[in-house]
C-alpha cells in the first residue's frame, strides 16, 4: 500500500489511482495545490499493486534502454509557421504527423477552459494545436494510463508526451513493452504548484479587466529566449510577459520557489532515458552551430532506443537537423543531468502569504529575499551603480559631449527624470521648438536624432511642439537622424516605446500630428516612412469629410521603407506595411500589405526582429 511519508517521495504521476484494482486510490490536492494519494482502508485489499507501478520506487528497473549514451541532433521542423507556432523548434509536432498519418493516436498535456492542466489523448491531427507547447504545470492524468493501455490491447498505434516522471509511470503502469508504442519524454525543470498558476491567472484577469481564454508559454512574438507567455483575453485583447517582467517566471526560473517537492530530489534525470525519444529546447546551439539558431526555437532530440531510432528515421524528411555530440547539449541543459535546485525561501510562510496576499505581492516579497553572502549584499549594492554608469555612457554617446545637445537634454527632461534614466537626450544637430504651453510626459527614455554607424552626420532632426500639444513616452524610443516630428495645436502624440524587442525609427522619418497619433510597443519603422494624421486646412464638399483622423498603430507593427500612413488608419498589432506602401484603410493584425493603396497580400504573417 502506497504510503507518503515524505512528499519528496510522490511525484504526482497518478498512476497508482489507474492500477488500483478497487478503485481505493483518490487523490486531493494539499495547501500547495499538488495532487497525493490519499487510501480508502475500507476498499484497499492489500494488494500491494500501486507500489509496483510506482515510478519512484520502482526506478532502478524502469531505466533500461537500448542506448546508454543518446544520439543527439539540432532539429528545427522546415514548416517555418509550425515552429512559431511550437514551444521550441516544432519537433513535437513532427512526431505527433507521422503518428496521426498512421492512424494512430497521441497523447500529452493540455489547457482546460479553466486553464488546470490535465492528460489527453486522441487520433484528430487537429487536436495538435492544443496538446503542443509546454504548460510548466502539473498535470492530472487520472485515468489517463488505463485509456492508453487499453488503446494499445486493441491493437492501435499510440505516441505519449509527457514530463519523464509520468512517463517513467506509463512504462511501470504497463508491465510490459508494447511495439505500437512510441514513449516521448521532455527535458523537465521541474512542474509548478496549479494554485500559484490559478493565482497567477486572477492577477493577470484583474490587470487587464478581462477573463483570459488563452494563454501561451513561449511565445515567439519576442523571439525564442524571451521565454514569453501570452494571453488572450475575453475582450479581444492580448497581453504579453516576459521572463524579464513576469512575476510568475521569478518564482520558478530564478527562486525555484513553487515547483513540486518531487523536482528537487528528481530521480529521473541522467541516462539512461526511460523514453524511446526525448525532445526540448536546445539552449547554447548558438555556440557550436550558428545555422540551426534563428531566436525562433531549436529542438534538441536525443533518440534514446531502437524504437526511436526507426520513428526517428519517418520524421527526418519533415525537419531540418544536423547530429550533435551529447556534449553540445548538457552546458545549457542542466535539466538533463540534475534537480532543479531548492529554493533557499521559506516555502511554508510563501504559501501561508499566498492565501492572504495578492500573486504580485507576494511573489516580489519573497523573490527578493536573496542569499546573504558577502557576494550577495555587494552585487545588490553595485547593481544601481551600473546601471546608472550604464545611463551615463548612453547620454555621452548620443549627445557626444556637444554643449547645445547637453543644454537640450537637460533642459526639456529636468534633473529628477534624469536621475530615473527618463527624459529626452538629443544628438547634436537637433532642433527643438517647444512651447512653454505644451506638455512633455516622459514615463521613459527618448533618444532624439540617434546617429548609429554615422555619428559625424549633419543631417539636421526637428521636434515641434505647438502649444496645448502633449508629447508622451512610455518605455525607449529611438528617433533616427534626420527625422522631422510635428504636434500642432492640442495635438497628443504617443509612443509606447520598447517593451520587449525594439521600438525605432529609422533615418529620415516624418510624423505630422494634428489630432492623435499613438504608436505601440515595440513598432519598427524603415527609412523616410511618414505618418500623418491630417490633410492641412482645406476643405472637400465630400459627405463625412475631415481634415484629421486618429491613427492607431499596434504593437510590434513593422512599416517598411518610404511607406506612407494616411488619416484615419488603424494598423493591427504584429503587421507589416511594405515598402512605398500608401495605407489609406485600416490593416488587420499580423497581415502583410503592400502597394498604393495598399492591399492584403497575406494573413497571419509572423516576423522576427
Amino acid at each position: 500500500m502506497i504510503d507518503i511519508e515524505k512528499k519528496e517521495n510522490c511525484c504526482g504521476c497518478n498512476v497508482c489511482g489507474d492500477a488500483c484494482p478497487k478503485g481505493a486510490i483518490s487523490f486531493k490536492a494539499d495547501n500547495e495545490g499538488f495532487l497525493y494519494p490519499h487510501i480508502d482502508l475500507k476498499l484497499c485489499i492489500n494488494c500491494g499493486i500501486c507500489e509496483k507501478v510506482c515510478p519512484v520506487i520502482n526506478i532502478d528497473s524502469l531505466k533500461k534502454n537500448d542506448k546508454a549514451e543518446p544520439d543527439c541532433y539540432a532539429a528545427m521542423h522546415k514548416n517555418i509557421e509550425i515552429v512559431f507556432a511550437s514551444t521550441t523548434g516544432g519537433m513535437f509536432s513532427a512526431l505527433a504527423d507521422v503518428m496521426y498519418r498512421q492512424g494512430g493516436y497521441v497523447g500529452g498535456a493540455i489547457h482546460n477552459e479553466d486553464l488546470s492542466v490535465s492528460q489527453f489523448i486522441s487520433n484528430d491531427r487537429h487536436d495538435i494545436v492544443k496538446l503542443r507547447r509546454s504548460k510548466d504545470l502539473q498535470s492530472n492524468a487520472e485515468g489517463f494510463y488505463s485509456k492508453v493501455k487499453n488503446l494499445l490491447n486493441n491493437g492501435e498505434k499510440v505516441l505519449v508526451c509527457g514530463v519523464p516522471c509520468q512517463m517513467a509511470g506509463l512504462q511501470a503502469y504497463l508491465g510490459r513493452e508494447y511495439e505500437n508504442l512510441l514513449i516521448v519524454d521532455l527535458i523537465c525543470l521541474g512542474v509548478n504548484s496549479p494554485k500559484v498558476w490559478r493565482k497567477y491567472i486572477d492577477s493577470v484577469e484583474e490587470k487587464h479587466g478581462s477573463k483570459v481564454i488563452y494563454t501561451e508559454n513561449k511565445s515567439k512574438e519576442y523571439g525564442w529566449r524571451n521565454l514569453t507567455q501570452k494571453f488572450v483575453f475575453a475582450n479581444g485583447s492580448e497581453a504579453f510577459e516576459t521572463r524579464d517582467n513576469s512575476n510568475f517566471s521569478k518564482g520558478f526560473i530564478e527562486t525555484h520557489l513553487y515547483c513540486r517537492p518531487s523536482c528537487y530530489e528528481c530521480k529521473f534525470k541522467g541516462f539512461p532515458r526511460i523514453a524511446d525519444i526525448t525532445i526540448g529546447d536546445f539552449w547554447g546551439i548558438e555556440k557550436f552551430a550558428k545555422t540551426m539558431d534563428k531566436d525562433i526555437g531549436t529542438s534538441l532530440v536525443m533518440v534514446n532506443s531502437k524504437k526511436g531510432e526507426e520513428f526517428f528515421e519517418k520524421v527526418k524528411k519533415r525537419i531540418n537537423f544536423i547530429k550533435t555530440p551529447l556534449a553540445w547539449a548538457l552546458p545549457e541543459n542542466p535539466a538533463l543531468e540534475h534537480p532543479i535546485a531548492k529554493s533557499m525561501i521559506n516555502r511554508n510562510d510563501f504559501f501561508v502569504d499566498l492565501d492572504k496576499m495578492s500573486f504580485d505581492d507576494v511573489v516580489n516579497k519573497y523573490s527578493n529575499m536573496e542569499k546573504t553572502g558577502f557576494k550577495a549584499i555587494l552585487k545588490n549594492k553595485l547593481r544601481p551603480w551600473k546601471n546608472h554608469l550604464r545611463f551615463i555612457k548612453k547620454v555621452v554617446k548620443v549627445t557626444r559631449l556637444h554643449p547645445k545637445a547637453l543644454y537640450q537634454t537637460v533642459r526639456y527632461s529636468g534633473i529628477k527624470a534624469l536621475k530615473n534614466h527618463h527624459g529626452l537626450i538629443c544628438s547634436t544637430h537637433c532642433t527643438l521648438n517647444i512651447s512653454s504651453k505644451s506638455s512633455l510626459e516622459l514615463n521613459g527614455l527618448m533618444i532624439l536624432g540617434e546617429k548609429g554607424r554615422f555619428p559625424s552626420s549633419r543631417l539636421e532632426t526637428r521636434l515641434l511642439l505647438a502649444a496645448g500639444s502633449k508629447l508622451v513616452v512610455n518605455g525607449e524610443m529611438i528617433i533616427g537622424y534626420g527625422s522631422d516630428i510635428e504636434i500642432f495645436e492640442n495635438a497628443k502624440l504617443t509612443f509606447e516605446g520598447k517593451k520587449f524587442s525594439l521600438s525605432d525609427t529609422n533615418i529620415g522619418c516624418t510624423i505630422i500630428c494634428g489630432k492623435e497619433i499613438t504608436i505601440g510597443a515595440d513598432v519598427a519603422m524603415g527609412r523616410n516612412v511618414l505618418i500623418r494624421d491630417n490633410n492641412g486646412e482645406h476643405y472637400m464638399n465630400t459627405p463625412g469629410y475631415r481634415t484629421a483622423r486618429p491613427i492607431v498603430i499596434g504593437e510590434k507593427a513593422w512599416l517598411c521603407e518610404s511607406c506612407t500612413i494616411m488619416p484615419g488608419v488603424k494598423i493591427g498589432r504584429g503587421a507589416i506595411v511594405g515598402a512605398e506602401s500608401m495605407v489609406t484603410a485600416s490593416v488587420p493584425a499580423h497581415a502583410l500589405v503592400f502597394g498604393s493603396p495598399a492591399k492584403i497580400i497575406e494573413n497571419d504573417v509572423l516576423w522576427k526582429c
